[in-house]
């Protein structure tokens, strides 16, 4: 990104300054955030009872509304699973409601594998996809350092996972997502991430970790010809045998590079904005949080998911609008 390139003069540039122009309704937005009207409805209450199955076997007590409606309040408060329970149960006494809430152990079990239910996408109205992707590691809850430092332990490997995210650049929405082991590659997460997305993607923008033949080829692949790919290729990259005839989009990439510097490139070509992203994983970690709560790889997944809810329904809320001023 261009601070990289600025890091040894970075005391001799003026600061850019912006300011927020929709102050009063960005303020009710974040208000709106803790509101638990906007989290508890009416009609997610009234679909509280799991619908009875027609095959053998024991019947479920909660719907899996009702388990995700427990598991996005955990998510946005912050809680265990027992202060979970115990919010639910007064927000239910509250609101009148005579309906069990489910346990802790119940909520744990049910979290593994849980089908979220669908929501409206801004993305399949809002027209192609300006696609942004990146990824960030999440600590796992174990003992941690501090044991380690108090009883001299033998040191063991950290265990963290990789959070993927999509973002659309003209909605804010986290148009796709996925939790891998840390072992998992950029390249390697990506067919799972465009699987998600439902429409025409029409630019897509990465880090140098996505740079090769295997990931241009499927994006052609899915989104045809059309898609605009800004990848920027590594300082030792060199350009094909062809690009002299036939020079590919990585090659004019190179050339301009070497023309223009690489600040002037990331400026005319839009990867500058992959910055976007890079904020959206800070949102993360500030909102959700940088650790993950749930233990077995499957109950993170869900966790997972009920964060890019959370932070979608929070956009909805409401955005900031900026504009220059020095």
């Amino acid at each position: 990104m261009p601070h990289k390139f600025n890091a040894d003069r970075r005391d001799k540039i003026a600061k850019q300054r912006y300011q927020v122009t929709n102050w009063s309704a960005y303020n009710e937005s974040l208000r709106q955030r803790g509101d638990l009207t906007i989290w508890v409805k009416d009609e997610a209450l009234s679909l509280w009872t799991a619908r009875r199955r027609t095959w053998r076997g024991g019947q479920p007590k909660y719907s899996d509304l009702a388990i995700t409606l427990c598991l996005t309040l955990r998510v946005v408060y912050g809680l265990a699973l027992r202060q979970t329970q115990g919010l639910m149960r007064s927000v239910a006494a509250l609101m009148g409601f005579d309906i069990a809430v489910p346990d802790f152990s119940t909520l744990s079990r049910r979290s593994k594998g849980l089908a979220l239910p669908s929501t409206k996408s801004r993305a399949t109205t809002s027209g192609p996809v300006h696609l942004v992707v990146d990824s960030t590691g999440l600590k796992v809850f174990g003992e941690g350092e501090w044991l380690e430092n108090k009883h001299k332990t033998k040191a063991k490997r950290k265990r963290w996972r990789k959070l993927h995210l999509g973002l659309n650049l003209v909605s804010g929405e986290i148009v796709c997502s996925a939790l891998t082991v840390d072992d998992v590659g950029d390249p390697t997460a990506l067919p799972g991430l465009l699987d998600q997305i439902g429409g025409p993607v029409e630019k897509f923008i990465a880090d140098g970790a996505y740079d090769g033949t295997p990931t241009r080829d499927l994006l052609a692949t899915r989104f045809g010809e059309i898609v605009e790919v800004i990848i920027p290729p590594p300082k030792t990259a060199i350009a094909s045998p062809q690009s002299v005839l036939v020079p590919s989009v990585r090659d004019r990439h190179i050339a301009g590079i070497q023309t223009k510097g690489r600040m002037a490139w990331q400026k005319s070509t839009g990867d500058n904005k992959r910055s976007r992203a890079e904020t959206q994983m800070g949102r993360w970690k500030a909102v959700i949080g940088p650790k993950l709560k749930a233990r077995h790889f499957d109950n993170p997944k869900t966790e997972a998911k009920v964060g890019v809810r959370v932070l979608n329904r929070m956009t909805e809320l409401g955005r900031p609008k900026f504009e220059r001023v020095a």
